[in-house]
């Protein structure tokens, strides 16, 4: 038999429909998997056996072949499981094909069945909306992303079994079916900064530089003594930024859930301005984003709002090069062998150094002339700012 099941997958922070096709026939049994598939996804047919044993179905021995197309499109993570399952049995006439259609699955399968959260779902689901379906199956864990889209219909699933009740009921009776309210606190407003303007006390030339670098969204460079109250500074220009639009509040949304950071969020904080402060131990890809999987990186994640960066000096070069072209054109592009993945990057970059770092630059420029590295390191970081020396 052949069955089919809609799931997505997410390419930057948009997500693209991939389809999930299952076909058991008669033949020497075996397991098999295609469509450009990463290691992750094909480990799936694993778990997805033990998931199916320790639900308590019965399979016959017979030949599965599972395909995930379109198959051009390199298909990484977890979020796989629940769709390969649910075609496999409806392959195998235990689920009915009629009441799997309509419906966007996601979610990842440990071995006793249960089903574990998946990153990327809010994508998912705006996707599953522009596209005409209104109903959602994602694990329980993740019901705060797809709350927010709204008018979904959601059916939060805690195992594989209850998965195949809930699709089964919704399809006899949709009202009777467990279905998840719209979350109303994403769209009721900003919450509270991290640190308000008005509780720095004194400090007028610095609070004036601030402002002025907020209402034209420059970048700042601050120096002064330590303690002198440069981060407390940092922080509270998130909270003087203007409020985030609808949109923007939805773009941010989504970088966090395709980071799997969703949760560390209220909803309500995703209406103020991100401030985020890597160490300098940084790397470019912690930075810019990347890794096996790419994933958003600092960059990103202070995406309409503010990156501040501690002792710039002590930044390795490679990273603070890396920073060069998202700050003049607001996107990051990660070219891999598996595609383009672009990522937001409208930042305000603030940083800060202390006097005694910058003595000791001007010294070591005044009495090492010949060392021209070290002052073209110097005269890059300057060209990143328009400078408020403070």
């Amino acid at each position: 038999m052949y069955s089919i099941v809609s799931t997505g997958i997410v390419c930057g922070i948009q997500s693209l429909f991939i389809q999930v096709e299952a076909d058991v026939s008669d033949g020497m049994p075996t397991f098999e998997m295609v469509g450009a598939l990463s290691s992750e996804v094909k480990e799936a047919k694993e778990r997805i056996r033990a998931a199916i044993r320790n639900s308590g179905f019965c399979l016959a021995p017979k030949r599965v072949t599972v395909n995930l197309y379109p198959a051009d499109i390199h298909k990484a993570g977890t979020g796989f499981d629940l769709p390969i399952a649910l075609a496999v049995l409806a392959a195998y006439g235990q689920v009915s094909q009629a009441c799997l259609e309509g419906i966007l699955f996601a979610g990842e399968i440990s071995l006793n069945g249960e089903i574990l959260p998946a990153t990327g779902v809010l994508p998912m689901a705006l996707a599953a909306k522009e596209a005409g379906k209104e109903v959602v199956c994602i694990p329980r864990a993740n019901i705060g992303e797809a709350q927010v889209v709204r008018g979904m219909k959601i059916l939060p699933v805690d195992s594989l079994r209850q998965a195949i009740a809930q699709v089964e009921g919704f399809c006899r009776n949709p009202q009777s079916a467990e279905t998840a309210e719209p979350k109303k606190d994403f769209w009721d407003g900003a919450g509270a900064p991290a640190c308000d303007f008005a509780d720095i006390r004194g400090q007028r030339v610095l609070k004036r530089a601030c402002e002025v670098a907020a209402a034209g969204r420059h970048n700042m460079l601050m120096l002064g003594m330590p303690g002198s109250g440069k981060t407390m500074a940092a922080k509270a220009i998130a909270g003087i930024l203007p409020p985030l639009t609808e949109e923007e509040a939805l773009e941010l949304a989504k970088i966090y859930s395709v980071s799997g950071m969703f949760g560390q969020r209220e909803a309500g904080q995703f209406w103020t301005r991100p401030f985020r402060s890597p160490h300098h131990t940084v790397s470019a890809a912690g930075l810019a984003g990347g890794g096996a999987a790419p994933k958003p990186g600092e960059l990103s994640l202070a995406h309409k709002g503010v990156l501040f960066l501690d002792e710039l000096t002590e930044y390795k070069k490679p990273v603070l090069e890396v920073m060069r072209q998202p700050l003049e054109e607001r996107v990051i592009r990660l070219v891999r062998s598996s595609g383009t993945y672009v990522y937001p990057a409208d930042v305000m970059l603030v940083a800060a150094m202390n006097i005694a770092t910058t003595k000791l630059i001007q010294w070591e420029t005044a009495e090492k002339p010949e060392n021209k590295a070290f002052r073209g390191f110097c005269g890059f970081i300057f060209s990143l700012f328009e400078p408020f020396f403070c």
